[in-house]
C-alpha cells in the first residue's frame, strides 16, 4: 500500500504567520508622533514642575531678604516679581543642569530617567526652553531698578555656569550656594536701591545652608558619581562628611544669630533658631547611615528649616 504524502508545510506569509512566531513589530514609521500634551509633559518634568523642592530652597532665602529688608511685609508687587522669578529661574537651572549632565545624568540610578538622558527631549530643546525661561524672568527684572538690573546678569551667568563644576572641582555645593542666594542682594537692590552688610550677611548663611543641604544631596549620588568620574563636596568630605555637615550647619546658623542682632530682631526669631536647630539634628538621626534613603529625606527636610528662619524673620520684625 503506497505511503500517503504527508502535506507540505505552509509557508509563512504576513497573513499567514507561523503558530509559534513572535508577533510581528509595528516598523517605528507607523508609530504616532506624540502629541503636544505629551511634550509638554515632558518639558514639565524638564523643568521639574513636579518636584517643587528646589523652588521652596530656593524661595525661602529670597522672602528672607524681601521682608528684612522692606522691614515688614514687601510691597505686593516685588512680592509677586521675585516669587515669579525664583520659579523661572529655578525652572531655567534645572534645565541647563540636565543639559551640562547628558553624559552623567545616564549613568545615576537617581537621574536616568530624566527627558535628556533618556532622549525624550533634545539638546536643541532643552536649550530653546532654558532660552525661553530666562528671556521672561529678564522681562520680571525689567520691572525693577537699574541695579537689580545689573545684579540679575551675575544670576544669570551663575545659574548658567554651575552645572559645569562638577566635571573640574569638589565644591560645586559652594557654587550652587551662590546661585540660590542671590536673590538676596537683589531683592535688597530691589527695595532699597542699594545693597547694604546685612544683606551679604544673609547672603553667606544661605551659601553656607545651600552647601550644607546639597551636600545631603550629594551623598544619595556619590557611589554613582564616583564611577562616572563627577566631583561633588560628599566625595571631597569622604568618611568625615557628617562632621563637616555638622560644622556648615553650626555656621549656618551662628550666621543668622549675627543677622537677627544686626537687625535688632525680637526675641521669636531666636525662639525660631532654636527649632531650626532641632529640625537640623533630626536630619543628622535620618541620615547618620549615609544611605540614599535616609541621605535624601534629610535634604528633603531642608524645606521645613527654611520656612520656620522665615516665620521668625516675620515675627522677629513685627514684634521688635
Amino acid at each position: 500500500m503506497a505511503e500517503r504524502k504527508k502535506p507540505a508545510a505552509r509557508r509563512a506569509s504576513p497573513r499567514h504567520p507561523p503558530k509559534h512566531s513572535a508577533p510581528v513589530p509595528i516598523p517605528p514609521a507607523w508609530l504616532p508622533s506624540p502629541t503636544w500634551r505629551e511634550r509638554l509633559g515632558q518639558y514639565w518634568l524638564l523643568i521639574r514642575g513636579h518636584r517643587p523642592i528646589g523652588t521652596l530652597l530656593l524661595l525661602w532665602p529670597t522672602w528672607w531678604a524681601l521682608w528684612l529688608a522692606a522691614d515688614g511685609f514687601p510691597s505686593f508687587g516685588l512680592w509677586l516679581i521675585f516669587t515669579l522669578g525664583v520659579w523661572l529661574t529655578r525652572s531655567a537651572g534645572c534645565v541647563i543642569n540636565d543639559y551640562a549632565d547628558r553624559w552623567l545624568d545616564p549613568q545615576v540610578e537617581r537621574t536616568k530617567s530624566r527627558p535628556l538622558a533618556t532622549g525624550t527631549v533634545s539638546g536643541r530643546e532643552a536649550l530653546i526652553v532654558f532660552a525661553v525661561l530666562m528671556l521672561v524672568a529678564f522681562g520680571l527684572v525689567l520691572l525693577t531698578n537699574r541695579l537689580t538690573v545689573e545684579l540679575s546678569f551675575v544670576g544669570a551667568l551663575l545659574a548658567a555656569s554651575y552645572p559645569y563644576l562638577k566635571r573640574y572641582t569638589y565644591l560645586p555645593q559652594v557654587y550652587l550656594g551662590l546661585a540660590f542666594g542671590w536673590g538676596i542682594p537683589m531683592a535688597y537692590a530691589a527695595t532699597q536701591g542699594e545693597v547694604p552688610t546685612l544683606a551679604w550677611l544673609l547672603f553667606l548663611a544661605n551659601v553656607v545652608w545651600a552647601t550644607a543641604y546639597d551636600t545631603w544631596y550629594a551623598m544619595v549620588d556619590r557611589d554613582d558619581d564616583l564611577r562616572a568620574g563627577a566631583k561633588s563636596t560628599a566625595i571631597l568630605f569622604g568618611s568625615m562628611d557628617l562632621v563637616a555637615q555638622g560644622v556648615l550647619y553650626a555656621l549656618f546658623l551662628a550666621a543668622l544669630v549675627f543677622v537677627g542682632l544686626r537687625a535688632t530682631l525680637a526675641p521669636a526669631y531666636y525662639v525660631a533658631l532654636l527649632v531650626a536647630a532641632g529640625l537640623i539634628a533630626w536630619e543628622f538621626r535620618i541620615a547618620h547611615r549615609r544611605d540614599r534613603d535616609g541621605c535624601f529625606k534629610a535634604f528633603l527636610h531642608n524645606n521645613w528649616v527654611g520656612a520656620t528662619v522665615f516665620v521668625g524673620l516675620v515675627l522677629g520684625v513685627a514684634m521688635r
